[in-house]
């Protein structure tokens, strides 16, 4: 599954590691976004609104803009074609420039794009109930 998605998203997205197959995980730089002003962060978000999870992001370290697409031996082949057009057309939109879809999306999900920043300074680590709501005794 990792090969069938690095072989069809190869033309658009430049992967990490080109020459050879891949073992469980597809693995792309973010060579590909340069002069677009969108970034691995904004491309993973975006994903949401397509309603895909976001790859795994920044990892490994030594690969610049880590993209890594590791999908489950079991999905479909017609859920991987879902997948890989959804990309497709995230790509052809980055590569267009169409830089508003990806600045600070995701736009259809619950909740929107968190500040990460403050997410990982101030750690909420306990959940409290919110002031006036009942909680059991």
């Amino acid at each position: 599954n990792a090969n069938y998605i690095k072989a069809r998203l190869s033309d658009l997205m430049s992967p990490a590691f080109p020459d050879g197959p891949c073992m469980h995980e597809a693995l792309f730089d973010d060579e590909w976004l340069k002069g677009t002003d969108i970034t691995t962060l904004d491309f993973a978000k975006a994903m949401i609104d397509e309603g895909f999870h976001p790859m795994t992001m920044y990892f490994p370290l030594v690969v610049h803009g880590a993209m890594l697409i590791e999908p489950t031996e079991t999905e479909s082949k017609a859920e991987l074609d879902r997948f890989i057009e959804a990309m497709r057309a995230l790509a052809g939109a980055a590569k267009a420039g169409d830089v508003d879809r990806f600045k600070g999306a995701p736009f259809h999900a619950p909740l929107k794009r968190l500040d990460e920043t403050r997410a990982a300074r101030s750690p909420v680590l306990r959940w409290t109930a919110p002031e006036g709501s009942n909680r059991a005794a």
